[in-house]
């Protein structure tokens, strides 16, 4: 087998990052996207695979409700500031914002026709504002409590509004109404308690409201009356009804028809779904109030000692077309429910699940063969199993008590991918990710498991290190992969490893050794199956956090709190390799182009690439802003998966191949733009010439060009034609290259003349624009004020040689007489061009060095004695 070529450049292809941390959201009209609160920024989360396709960064203020235009254009924001604000989702500039509540606006909603924004306020009020002035067309109040939801009709010709409010009740409000005690058409009060939501039935004539009092109340706005209430047992959050011509109303009519024994279901049924507390998806018929479909089990996962607060979800939608259901958790996770046709019957199931918040990673291992899945340990009681394509979370493995510190996966001999966990209720798990079920419980650990790991040949064991200081080898011989209950696992061997607490445990390639990095600076090697100690590594300073077997070589690599990775001799223990270079602790490393490099992360939040051999660091990674404690690197792909406590996932793909063909192709490229560059200077095509030495960086080929045309007769007309042709980026560069020019005696003189174009084609407006003038500018006026003084004394000088060459018959006078009249004022201009040639004559001897200044001393002596002895000779002479 060929050896793999070394590694040289990673690329982070994709990460998953924090894009909701609870509160409003917004769905788009096509369901295409998400708008989400995540703290004080606002991020368009694409619904497929939780990507943030944009940010609109806030003013320290939490948001507290979002709208959107009905055309997906403009973006409605509001916090604890009161300040309104409307965005432009294709500049993502605020174009507008004003004040109008008293308290923080809770709710919003735009009309359908896009001109009109009504507000839902903590001050009891509800406000309409026009979207294009900013200014209020409507003031209700009326309510006795805050009032959280609002809601337009959606037929723009009846103009009526909606609200709920925490007073347990529904106001309609009439926005044509110019007498202000008509203004409200009518209090509905049937509820006992908040209500939390309101939703319009598809005709526009029945309104759903739904309470914290555990009932939906069905109201009929021709003489709004309540037709009916429908007592659901569960603490509500969101209520909303089902469209008609989509596969979601299809579902519940079969539904409708099983439940009522008729070949057709009823075509004036109205059929609305509920959210609450407990967790799961209910769809009711509200004629009879019967319930048509309710989840078995709720599809969200919390621990026994925090179910009040994680438990249920907090809101609920319809998405547009066949789209499906969303519902939002407590946890910031998003739930989309699709149908699923099957032959027996259709489903409701969980087609895809968003999480908004990942947490502290402490581990994370790729799934499978494939490596198409990446099992996540995150600060919760759950493992997250994400598909590596959307990065989507595909399922969940619940049933550990505390939080889960550590994981591994390996594929069975019978080909089924499993799991085993450590987690801090001092327990292992072993679960079948094919089936999504736990298979075994591992018990005796005294302390938090930190560790596991599967054998690498067998599969027959796993091996734990805990806080107890003891390293078990858990025996898998007899376990049924496909067992419904979860079995008690045994112990092979025992032993008290180390002092401390073990940090990590790794077993050899060929199941023959098993390695432990402990707290106590040291890292112990051990032969299976009896736990025989072999040898001990010593020589960190401080706590070792990881340790590897090589897949090829004889020895381990440990990575430790001393800011170093060092790799080790098996046979004897000694240390044969230490890496530096991070500056903080080294959380993780590990093997990856067989043994020849490794790539290792730290609580410096860098991953950094390493060659073993050259003990050299190849590149170095800052796409974390946190320590990075979880490492994944695929067998099969060599694909790197990074996690750490700022609660990001970034996946790394090898580009080394790629890197190398942009490479050759830029030099493709590169070349025939040269070629075309030489045959464009052939051709006389300055302005062509031009643009592409320009875009090629070549600034000796620029000045050679300007050069060029510098010497032609009608140089001025062509240089402007090529100036013209140039972009704002462009004249950056020249001003860039000019002002390298114009610091060299042989290169100003062409510097100069195309600055002078330069100024006089472009307005000092579009100069003040270009980036980064200001310095560019420092830089050009000393050298062009001290190019500017030499010439005016180079032309004061002139004088004396054209008097000299007058007096001498060489050139004619401009007239005959004007010597003997201004014989004084001749030689006052004389005397005052020889006392310059003798200031420049000074000049030069300053910028000239010492040793050059003594051997020209007695040269410029004679010179200047023989021109004032000319000069005065001619004065004479006249």
């Amino acid at each position: 087998m060929a050896p793999q070529s070394l590694k040289k450049n990673y690329r982070c292809s994709r990460s998953l990052k924090q894009f909701y941390g609870g509160g409003p959201f917004i769905v788009s009209s096509d369901g295409s996207f998400i708008a989400c609160a995540c703290g004080d920024a606002i991020n368009i989360v694409d619904s497929t695979d939780s990507s943030v396709k944009s940010t609109i960064e806030g003013e320290s203020d939490t948001l507290t409700a979002l709208a959107l235009s009905p055309d997906d254009k403009l973006l409605f924001s509001a916090g604890h500031s009161r300040q309104i604000r409307v965005w432009d989702l294709e500049t993502l500039k605020c174009i507008r914002s004003w004040k109008g509540h008293e308290g923080p606006v809770m709710g919003m909603a735009c009309h359908a026709s896009g001109g009109l924004l009504a507000t839902a306020g903590a001050d009891r009020k509800v406000l309409v504002w026009d979207v294009d002035g900013g200014f209020c067309t409507h003031y209700f109040k009326g309510h006795k409590g805050v009032v959280s939801s609002v809601l337009f009709h959606p037929d723009t010709n009846k103009n009526i509004l909606l609200s709920g409010s925490d007073d347990a009740t529904v106001r309609v409000w009439d926005l044509m109404a110019k007498n202000t005690e008509k203004k409200c058409l009518a209090i509905l009060e049937k509820h006992f308690s908040a209500v939390t939501s309101i939703a319009l039935s598809e005709d526009g004539w029945n309104l759903f409201s739904a309470g914290r009092d555990k009932v939906v109340n069905l109201w009929d706005l021709h003489d709004y009356s309540c037709k009916t209430t429908v007592a659901t047992y569960e603490v509500l959050e969101a209520v909303t009804t089902v469209s008609s011509g989509t596969p979601f109303a299809s579902f519940v009519a079969s539904l409708d028809q099983k439940k009522s024994k008729k070949k057709e279901s009823d075509s004036q049924a109205t059929y609305f779904i509920t959210v609450g507390e407990r967790g799961v998806v209910r769809i009711w018929k509200s004629e009879g109030s019967i319930c048509l479909y309710e989840q078995k089990s709720s599809d969200i996962t919390v621990s026994s000692d925090d179910e009040e607060s994680k438990r249920g979800f907090t809101a609920a939608a319809m998405l547009p077309s066949d789209h499906g259901l969303l519902c939002v958790t407590a946890d910031q996770q998003f739930f989309f429910y699709s149908v699923v046709e099957n032959v027996e019957e259709s489903e409701l199931v969980l087609s895809k699940r968003l999480v908004g918040y990942n947490e502290e990673i402490a581990d994370m291992k790729f799934l499978g063969d494939e490596e198409q899945f990446l099992a996540v340990a995150t600060n919760l009681e759950e493992v997250r199993v994400y598909d590596v394509a959307t990065m989507s979370c595909s399922y969940v493995l619940a049933g550990h008590k505390e939080v889960i510190l550590s994981l591994d996966t390996c594929v069975s001999s019978s080909g089924n991918v499993l799991i085993v966990t450590g987690s801090k209720d001092k327990t292992v798990r072993l679960w079948n990710a094919t089936s999504k079920s736990c298979i075994g419980v591992g018990t005796g650990h005294n302390g938090d498991v930190l560790a596991v790991a599967f054998a690498k040949k067998s599969f027959s064991f796993f091996v734990s290190g805990s806080g107890d200081r003891t390293l078990k080898v858990w025996s898998l011989d007899g376990i049924s992969e496909d067992s419904e209950e979860p079995i008690n696992l045994k112990t092979r061997s025992v032993v008290a490893a180390h002092d401390k607490d073990i940090n990590s445990v790794a077993v050899a390639r060929n199941d023959s050794l098993v390695c432990t990095g402990s707290e106590d600076r040291t890292a112990s090697i051990w032969r299976l199956p009896d736990l025989v100690h072999v040898v001990t590594l010593k020589g960190h300073k401080r706590r070792i956090f990881s340790v590897e077997f090589s897949t090829v070589d004889q020895c381990v690599m440990t990575a430790s709190g001393d800011k170093t990775v060092k790799i080790w001799a098996i046979s004897d223990g000694s240390c044969l390799k230490t890496f530096e270079g991070h500056t903080s602790s080294v959380l993780r490393a590990s093997f990856i182009t067989e043994g020849t490099q490794f790539v290792s992360c730290g609580a410096d939040g860098l991953l950094k690439l390493w060659n073993v051999n050259t003990s050299e660091c190849i590149a170095t990674y800052d796409q974390h802003e946190d320590k990075v404690w979880a490492l994944a690197v695929g067998k099969k792909t060599e694909m790197i998966a990074t996690g750490g406590g700022d609660a990001v996932i970034n996946l790394w793909h090898d580009s080394t191949a790629s890197d190398k063909e942009d490479e050759f192709r830029k030099e493709e490229e590169a070349i025939l733009r040269g070629q075309e560059l030489e045959n464009a200077v052939l051709d006389a095509e300055y302005t062509k010439a031009i643009r592409l030495a320009f875009e090629l960086r070549r600034p000796h080929k620029v000045f050679e060009l300007f050069a060029g045309l510098c010497r032609k007769r009608e140089s001025d007309e062509q240089i402007v034609k090529a100036l013209q042709g140039l972009e704002k980026e462009e004249f950056r560069l020249l001003f860039e290259y000019v002002r390298e020019w114009n610091t060299k005696p042989k290169l100003c003189h062409i510097a100069q003349f195309v600055l002078y174009q330069t100024f006089n084609i472009l307005p000092p407006t579009e100069i003040v624009q270009v980036k980064g003038i200001g310095e560019l500018l420092e830089g050009l006026i000393p050298y062009s004020q001290r190019h500017f003084n030499r010439i005016d004394r180079f032309v004061r000088s002139s004088f004396l040689l054209d008097y000299t060459l007058g007096e001498m018959s060489v050139i004619d006078p401009e007239t005959e007489t004007e010597y003997p009249k201004d014989k004084k004022k001749k030689e006052k201009e004389v005397i005052a061009a020889v006392s310059a040639m003798e200031q420049d004559t000074e000049e030069l001897n300053k910028e000239t060095p010492s040793r050059k200044r003594k051997s020209q001393k007695s040269k410029d002596k004679s010179n200047k004695k023989r021109l004032i002895a000319e000069a005065q000779g001619s004065v004479i002479a006249v």
